[in-house]
C-alpha cells in the first residue's frame, strides 16, 4: 500500500509540474486513473481542483475521477 501511495505522489508530482510537456502530465492523470483507489480518486479530485492547471487537464482529472467512482472501487 505504501509502494502505491508512493506512486501516486509521483504521479502527482509530474501531472502538476507545468515545466514537464502536456503529454507527459496527462499520461500521469490516466494512471492515476487506472491505479483506481480511494487515494487516486482523491489526488484526482485534487488535481481538478488545482487552478494553477490548465483546464483540459484539470477536466480530465475529473473524468478520471468520474470513471472510478462509475467503477465502484
Amino acid at each position: 500500500m505504501a509502494e502505491q501511495s508512493n506512486e501516486l505522489k509521483k504521479l502527482a508530482t509530474i501531472a502538476t509540474d507545468l515545466q514537464l510537456p502536456a503529454e507527459l502530465r496527462i499520461r500521469a492523470i490516466e494512471s492515476m486513473g487506472r491505479i483506481g483507489t480511494h487515494e487516486a480518486l482523491l489526488t484526482l479530485l485534487e488535481l481538478a481542483g488545482n487552478d494553477g492547471l490548465i483546464s483540459k487537464e484539470r477536466e480530465l482529472a475529473l473524468k478520471q475521477a468520474r470513471e472510478i467512482i462509475k467503477s465502484g472501487r
